[in-house]
């Protein structure tokens, strides 16, 4: 099996990393292969099916050129300081260069302990394995920056967590699995030199055109205002927003006891160890903030210059997410009410909406997507009390009905809000099934979030809210 490695982050010192060979496991089993990001990958699907590609997949084998590693990197997790993290249960392989002439990470998550396992069996059980797949694949197909997933692989092995779960691996594909934790982890120990050459590093891969720390630090946050501003287009709350879970290069990383809400509410919290709501949807504009001030302060050395303008300018640069975040989320959801211009009181409109939804326990997909069908009307069946939306909805319409006829507006509605997303009690039935050896839902629910403004007319049932007993009130951290 032939694989055009080019491993731009294993020729970094030796610090920024831990040589690292996978742990094989017993008995293991493709569970699913994406082959389409296989083939923009420059790799071959049949040898990946192949037992010498399951090897790949599973950590059994390693292909030429590959060069596994486990990266460092500390982070704030919950606003606590962890000064070392690090890769406890994932390897990189090595990098490719895709068909676009982009760099991508291939990483294997669940492949054994690291030297930053901090006493952890370095595995993953197969629940998170298929939930990180069908979250991830799905905010793609959305239009989110987002990790990929390449391919699921049971191990035929027990993990214990709770009890003794089967286990899994995932074969994790990104531009990079750099994060704002990997910068802080040298800061911390004051090595302005590694820092230096992360800095180099990241700026030559993800963002060529910023000058210097002060540059890279505007771009990262930049990245950061818009990737957070699409989460709330969709509903979706990552659920443990700590620094080292920040990617760098501004995908979504990391899908541990993420979500996406079914009734709408700012204040929403699904993950099971967050518990004063610290990462709620409401607030992960906040966080993001608060995490790239600590970038900003992992760059302070390398900003150069006086002390003092060093710390303003990067006040300055971290405090510009606001004006990005705002521009962006008004340009998300003025796109949600069809509208083509923006004016001043269309984000008021927005948040009236939003307001009425959250009083009302309207679903927030199904509520979006009713009203951007023929008669949007029909969104009141998803409000307890729907007088306040029906007050709103004939105003949203005259607006509505001044960037250009309706037919176009539906038009462009139904490209802009889901027809569908990954919905907790669907993921959780695949997972359930999985457990038992069943992935008839796992592959049913992932073709269609391949195509999530298309109603599924062969999985209608997939756009329904959960039912009272459906009702998934947590999820859990995989480790």
């Amino acid at each position: 099996m032939q694989i055009a490695f080019d491993n731009s982050y294993a020729r970094l010192p030796d610090r920024f990393f831990r040589p690292m060979a996978p742990t094989p496991v017993a008995e293991p089993h493709l569970i699913a292969l994406n082959e389409a990001l296989a083939n923009s990958l420059g790799l071959d699907s049949a040898a990946l099916r192949s037992t010498e590609g399951l090897g790949v997949l599973s950590g059994n084998a390693l292909p030429e050129g590959a060069n596994p590693l486990a990266q460092a990197y500390a982070g704030h997790q919950f606003g606590g300081w962890v000064p070392q993290l690090g890769d406890g249960r994932a390897i990189l392989l090595g990098e490719v260069i895709d068909n676009d002439g982009i760099r991508r990470d291939i990483q294997l998550k669940g492949a054994g302990p690291t030297p930053f396992s901090r006493n952890g069996d370095g595995r993953a059980w197969l629940g998170p394995v298929l939930r990180e797949y069908i979250v991830s694949e799905a905010m793609f197909a959305l239009g989110i920056p987002t990790t990929r997933a390449l391919a699921a692989v049971s191990t035929g092995e027990r993990v214990q967590r709770e009890r003794a779960y089967p286990g899994g691996v995932l074969t994790r594909v990104a531009s990079s699995h750099i994060r704002v934790g990997t910068f802080q982890f040298f800061a911390a120990r004051q090595d302005d030199e590694a820092l230096r050459l992360l800095m180099e590093h990241v700026i030559t891969r993800h963002y060529p055109e910023a000058e210097g720390a002060l540059g890279l630090l505007k771009a990262v946050v930049a990245a950061q205002a818009r990737l957070i501003a699409k989460w709330m287009g969709v509903g979706f709350i990552h659920g443990v927003m700590n620094t080292d879970n920040v990617s760098v290069a501004g995908e979504t990383i990391d899908y541990g006891p993420c979500a996406f809400m079914d009734n709408y509410h700012p204040d929403t919290v699904f993950s099971s160890i967050d518990r004063y709501g610290r990462y709620a949807y409401r607030k992960q504009p906040e966080i993001a903030v608060w995490n790239l001030a600590q970038f900003a302060t992992a760059l302070l050395p390398l900003i150069g210059g006086d002390y003092k303008k060093a710390v303003e300018d990067a006040t300055e640069a971290v405090q510009g997410f606001a004006d990005v975040f705002s521009d962006e989320w008004d340009k998300v959801f003025t796109a949600k009410l069809g509208l083509t211009s923006q004016r001043e009181d269309d984000s008021a409109l927005a948040y009236e909406l939003l307001t009425h939804m959250a009083k009302g326990n309207a679903d927030f997909t199904r509520t979006f997507g009713a009203i951007s069908g023929d008669d949007p009307a029909v969104a009141a069946e998803e409000f307890d009390q729907p007088d306040a939306f029906l007050d709103w909805l004939p105003r949203w319409l005259a607006r509505a009905s001044e960037d250009g006829p309706e037919l176009a507006r539906i038009a462009r509605m139904q490209a802009t809000n889901p027809a569908l997303i990954p919905r907790n009690h669907r993921i959780e039935e695949a997972i359930q099934a999985g457990v038992r050896g069943d992935f008839a839902p796992f592959d049913r629910l992932n073709k269609a979030l391949s195509t999530p403004f298309d109603a599924p007319i062969e999985a209608p049932d997939l756009t329904l809210a959960p039912l009272p007993k459906e009702v998934v009130q947590q999820t859990f951290c995989g480790t």
